[in-house]
């Protein structure tokens, strides 16, 4: 789950798996009706909900000493690089003049200092359920006792990258009837409905084609089907024409990345969510199985913000899957807020991120063809 808030002054609220991690242990089969399995002791509910791990990870570590404070600030840009990165800007849109950019007069540079703080939660989480796959004479694992779902050893991708991978339990193997064909291997022709024979094509079942008897069906008006070759059935699609299956309980194990997002900004005027793909500043960086709320940052907000993030996940996954680790970042984004005055108006842009993009909601010049400049 992707969490994503926003705070302001005005309280304004956001990888992959090794080759063959997704691959189910068998192909087309699915097992009969559960009531018509045996039950397999420790796993009595099978389903898509998640099973409780046996132990809840890591606990909480030990609150860190306090380290003394410091002072994250990024000053202003430069008048040169403001005015450098504004007529990029407006070169870059069809109709916008670029005289503004290049005759403005600066009257004030404003270095908004925004943070994101970023917690991410990696889970594995366990559900278990009946599966098949046609039986071909493998061997068949029935015997002795099931292995409990979380101590089933399964390796651990990389993290913080979401991935999904399919194991058989073991032990768990019984040889059943296929449900789908009732254990014939064949299964009636849906194309013909089993009689082998389809209706022409070519004189639409009316055995004739103007005043001249059809052809293709000598007069009949049906011909024989071509799905099934004329004798009504096919091989069974989850059987495969064996008519028996191997069935196993499957264990699915998800490994799934849970990020909160919060970006304190101090009512700037700036829209936020622009900074999705903006990179900043990598002031912290914690990771450890269990992180620790920051509790010293200089911005109180921040903190915060840390505090509610932290508990939100312990709160929301500590119990249901297992926390393998958890990271959580903060970085300062460098925002300078641009005040200039162009035909005796002031108007105000933003440049933002390292890359030095522009945001400006008030361009004095936005048609070049049709503004008298």
């Amino acid at each position: 789950m992707d969490r994503t808030h926003l705070l302001s002054d005005q309280d304004e609220a956001a990888p992959s798996c090794p080759a063959g991690s997704h691959a189910d242990p068998r192909d087309g089969a699915t097992a009969p009706p559960a009531d018509s399995m045996p039950v397999v002791p420790g796993y009595e509910s099978l389903g898509p909900n998640v099973i409780p791990p046996s132990d809840f990870g890591s606990a909480q570590p030990p609150a860190p000493s306090r380290a003394p404070e410091r002072r994250f600030d990024i000053p202003a840009i430069t008048e040169e690089l403001a005015q450098e990165a504004f007529i990029k800007y407006a070169s870059s849109k069809c109709c916008y003049s670029s005289k503004p950019a290049k005759e403005m007069v600066f009257t004030d540079l404003q270095s908004l200092n925004t943070y994101r703080y970023r917690l991410e939660t990696f889970t594995e989480s366990r559900t278990t359920e009946w599966d098949s796959e046609p039986y071909n004479g493998q061997v068949v694992d029935g015997f002795g006792v099931a292995p409990a779902p979380w101590s089933i050893p399964v390796p651990i991708p990389s993290l913080f990258q979401d991935c999904e991978k399919a194991v058989r339990v073991p032990h768990t193997s019984t040889i059943k009837g296929c449900h789908s064909c009732l254990n014939l291997g064949r299964s009636a022709c849906r194309r013909c409905v089993n009689s082998g024979r389809t209706q022409c094509p070519y004189c639409g079942g009316l055995g004739r084609t103007g005043s001249s008897r059809c052809s293709p069906c000598q007069g009949s008006g049906m011909t024989r089907c071509h799905s099934c070759g004329g004798v009504g059935s096919t091989t069974c699609e989850t059987c495969k024409g064996q008519g028996k299956l191997l069935c196993f309980i499957k264990l699915k194990i998800t490994w799934k990345n849970n990020v909160y997002v919060a970006v304190i900004d101090k009512g700037s005027g700036f829209p936020v969510e622009l900074l999705d793909r903006i990179s900043g500043e990598k002031l912290l960086t914690d990771m450890a199985p269990m992180v620790y709320p920051v509790v010293s940052f200089p911005d109180s907000s921040v903190n915060a913000e840390s505090e509610s993030g932290v508990r939100e996940h312990q709160a929301q996954f500590s119990t249901t899957c297992r926390i393998l680790q958890q990271r959580q970042t903060i970085e300062l984004i460098p925002i300078t807020r641009v005040h200039y005055v162009w035909k005796e108006k002031t108007h105000i842009y933003f440049v933002y991120g390292t890359e030095h993009k522009v945001y400006t909601k008030d361009y004095p010049v936005k048609c070049c063809c049709c503004s008298i400049i």
